[in-house]
């Protein structure tokens, strides 16, 4: 079985790569931020030659990365940070169902492919939720690199959009949700392969076109600054491309099923995040041999070491009474990590604490060959949904 594996994983996650391979693919690859997922693991990348894993881009088509480069400086911004995160929760919707606080016009919603199903039952939610940030590991964040140049970072994805999407698709093809359960494999020349394809592409652009909304707003009419360089990759997708699996072997196209996998071809650049108290990273992909062993893929942020559960602990029943259990990370312990780190947070919760999560830098060394850190993100101020928000869309 061909798999490369960066960093060291459970044996669940790994028989998790294992298995995805084995329903059809030629390659894996599972990347040093990985954990397990819904069907195939997060930080897990396939190769396949004629077939689509509708599981293997899961139920946040297109979830991704944008980070902005301003030209504003850390010494204008820094003092002035707290009114600044709260203008981004005033105007930016963040959680599950919420609609845009101003409507968001976008030449996607002019694509013929909305007059299919299911994407023509959803075009009306779209609409309203273009421009929202959803819950989760989905932010907002204020970031200065080591020039001290004030950037803007977000991550997120397809919305509701995605997900009814995805779940239409993993349904129709007779596919099973779970976690160890086999990955929903289609071919690529059926016409239910085909249809996924045409609502994968537009869940992208819409991903896209979200997250542009967001960042240039929270650039452009919080902060009044200018946009000097963007970064923007999506890490929950299906690519065609072309690889060679082998020092001898012929260059071959495939479809690359990467879940929580950032692309980092030669010269391609890609903004990773840490978790809410952690460095972020702008990087470049560079040639080697380990490289086109990773399929030119690598991590898309640290990567969970707990559960949501293990972390911020579950309701359980005890006496007739609904009591939450503690998990394994004290509120107090994680903002004393965010003070001394000097990041304002608004929103969040246990679940996304940094001790739930990786150190990046170790997740990047582990990648050593493959990518170079062109810039190092310092984070200043951080917004997310709030600890009531339930995130639905799993991936």
């Amino acid at each position: 079985m061909s798999i490369r594996i960066f960093g060291e994983h459970d044996a669940a996650t790994v028989a998790q790569i294992e298995r995805c391979v084995a329903t059809g693919g030629v390659r894996g690859v599972l990347c040093a931020d990985g954990h397990k997922g819904y069907a195939q693991p997060i930080g897990g990348v396939v190769a396949y030659r004629d077939r689509i894993s509708i599981s293997g881009v899961g139920f946040d088509i297109a979830c991704g990365n944008l980070a902005i480069r301003t030209d504003a400086r850390e010494a204008e911004v820094a003092p002035r940070i707290a009114a600044i995160m709260d203008d981004v929760l005033r105007d930016i919707s963040f959680g599950i169902g919420r609609h845009s606080k101003e409507r968001v016009e976008h030449e996607l919603f002019d694509d013929p492919v909305w007059r299919a199903r299911p994407f023509r039952e959803l075009k009306a939610m779209a609409e309203a939720q273009l421009g929202t940030v959803g819950s989760g590991n989905h932010y907002v964040d204020v970031f200065a690199d080591e020039a001290g140049r004030i950037w803007v970072g977000v991550h997120f994805g397809s919305r509701g959009f995605g997900y009814q999407t995805a779940t239409h698709f993993l349904k129709a093809a007779g596919g099973k949700e779970g976690m160890d359960v086999d990955p929903a494999v289609v071919p690529e020349d059926s016409a239910l392969g085909q249809d996924y394809l045409a609502g994968m592409t537009l869940a992208g652009r819409y991903a896209y076109a979200g997250r542009e909304y967001v960042a240039r707003h929270v650039v452009r009419r919080i902060l009044g600054a200018r946009i000097e360089e963007e970064v923007h990759n999506h890490h929950n997708f299906a690519w065609r491309e072309r690889h060679r699996l082998g020092p001898r072997g012929p260059e071959v196209e495939y479809w690359v099923v990467r879940k929580g996998a950032t692309p980092a071809f030669p010269g391609q650049k890609g903004f990773v995040g840490g978790s809410m108290g952690d460095d972020a990273v702008i990087i470049e992909g560079v040639e080697s041999e380990v490289s086109r062993e990773a399929l030119y893929s690598t991590v898309h942020g640290a990567g969970r070491i707990m559960s949501r559960t293990a972390a911020k602990g579950k309701f359980v029943r005890e006496g007739g009474r609904r009591i939450r259990k503690e998990g394994l990370v004290r509120h107090d312990a994680m903002m004393r990590w965010l003070h001394e780190k000097g990041v304002t947070l608004r929103g969040g919760d246990l679940d996304e604490a940094p001790q739930a999560y990786r150190r990046l830098t170790d997740v990047l060394g582990a990648h050593e060959g493959t990518i170079r850190v062109l810039h190092t993100l310092r984070p200043l101020g951080v917004a997310m949904a709030g600890r009531d928000i339930h995130d639905p869309y799993k991936d």
